[in-house]
């Protein structure tokens, strides 16, 4: 199938999906883009207001709801056929926030939705709008099906997943849950259903499970004084050393079953070798020192690596409001933990005071910010059985693996009303591009064949399971 560009016409596509629907979903991305929705502050609205204009255009009324005005939720049901009705809810869920972009590191200016003639670039691209237009796209297509589904499906676009859900979709869950149809079974969200080469290979990790969060504050005291004579308990500079230790340290290794089926997902068709030493990365004690042995790449190792352990990022620096000739009696750094499924916030308090402590003595506390476990769903479903027969038909030869990332979506949320949540957000990419640089990065883009792929997958896979 052939990528779009800016002033080529469009054609049928050979999937017999109309190519006026796939261009027009290429064009709701770019509009999305070029509305700024980075958080902080978030401001959402428009965005929100823009997709609800969308579900009308297809027969879906939208409900528009959320804890602050500038910042709201919405949520649009396709009620099922009552003749058929013999399920729970799915819902299709994203997220319409960003993270903040700096325009001068840009190829393209991060809020143009610039269209190359192959990728689409700025900031959502791939971290969720691409997601929010594709959903949109695949229901418009099966509601002009006039196609009889046998569960209700939601339409879900939630504000401040970036900054940590509470006014977003953990708002819904605790305040709105009868939106999201009280207990639905599924939920369909990132991060998954994305091509992955490795030797030849191609893999399609779909997540079932995800690292908790331990957002972690760390003060450290010393004596406070006249910055003009010098200072042997500064605690600004035993702070930076604790800042270092933090960031040379190697974290126990915890080894989980999701890890476990994930690194077993990959190792499995390349033969006897990566069989045998797959479980030997997750020995506590065998593991570390195998691990750059068995993965050269260093961005794929830190992957790996990332769900084998308790991760810890000291991010933002703090001392109070003393002035610039004060040494401040105390400073702070705050710390963005990833839990491994099992360990809490304490655990991994225990672990960094034993990085600490020997660089700096006893002067230091922590302060638990946030925290939520990790979660994990159940690969025997329907849904997920699903998944991988369309990916199956979808890329023929190709391998399905469920994956844990580290880092949280609203499926944290989500996992409370019950649901098996699911991160496939279809893509088809070629190994030339480095997908997990595209999360959070400079020059975010996505490629116009590859999200046409991914809209007529996820497409098929929702016309197969609602009949």
């Amino acid at each position: 199938m052939p990528g779009s560009s800016p002033d080529s016409a469009p054609t049928e596509s050979a999937t017999g999906f109309p190519a006026a629907e796939l261009e027009s979903a290429t064009e709701l991305l770019q509009s999305l883009i070029r509305i700024d929705t980075s958080n902080p502050p978030g401001n959402e609205k428009p965005a929100i207001d823009f997709v609800a204009s969308r579900c009308r255009d297809i027969g879906l009324e939208p409900e528009i709801v959320g804890s602050h005005p500038e910042r709201p939720n919405l949520v649009a049901k396709w009620s099922a056929d009552p003749s058929l009705d013999n399920g729970k809810p799915i819902l299709i869920s994203c997220h319409l926030d960003v993270v903040p972009a700096v325009s001068e590191r840009w190829t393209h200016p991060p809020f143009s939705g610039h269209n190359d003639g192959t990728h689409i670039w700025g900031r959502g691209a791939i971290d969720m709008k691409g997601f929010a237009a594709m959903g949109l796209a695949a229901i418009t297509r099966l509601r002009r099906e006039e196609l009889p589904i046998n569960r209700d499906v939601i339409f879900v676009a939630v504000c401040d997943e970036e900054a940590g859900t509470k006014h977003g979709s953990k708002w819904l869950v605790d305040e709105r849950p009868d939106l999201l149809g009280h207990q639905p079974e599924y939920v369909i969200n990132e991060v998954g259903g994305f091509t992955v080469h490795q030797k030849g290979r191609r893999f399609y990790p779909v997540q079932v499970a995800e690292k908790g969060v331990a957002w972690i504050r760390l003060t450290v005291s010393g004596k406070p004084g006249h910055s003009s004579l010098p200072s042997t308990d500064s605690s600004v500079v035993k702070l930076a050393r604790a800042v270092a230790a933090i960031g040379s340290a190697s974290l126990p290794w915890h080894p989980s079953a999701e890890a476990a089926n994930f690194i077993k997902g990959f190792a499995e068709p390349e033969g006897r070798i990566a069989r045998t030493l797959a479980p030997l990365l997750l020995n506590p004690s065998l593991g570390p020192n195998l691990l750059p042995l068995a993965i050269k790449d260093p961005s794929r190792r830190a992957s790996i690596e990332a769900i084998l352990r308790n991760t810890a990022n000291p991010t933002c620096l703090q001392q109070g409001q003393e002035s610039i000739n004060t040494l401040p009696g105390q400073a702070s750094v705050d710390i963005d933990g990833r839990l491994a499924p099992g360990q809490t916030a304490n655990q991994l308090i225990e672990e960094l005071s034993s990085v600490v402590a020997p660089v700096i003595g006893e002067c230091f506390e922590f302060e638990i910010l946030k925290e939520s476990p990790a979660v994990s769903f159940s690969t025997e479903t329907e849904l997920y059985r699903e998944i991988e027969s369309t990916l199956a038909e979808a890329d023929p030869g190709s391998h399905v693996v469920p994956s844990i990332i580290p880092g949280f979506t609203d499926s944290q949320n989500y996992a409370k009303l019950g649901a098996n949540c699911y991160g496939f957000y279809p893509l088809q990419l070629g190994p030339e591009l480095d997908f997990s640089s595209m999360f959070h990065g400079d020059d975010e883009r996505i490629p116009i064949e590859g999200f046409h792929w991914g809209i007529i997958t996820l497409t098929n896979l929702l016309r197969r399971f609602l009949t």
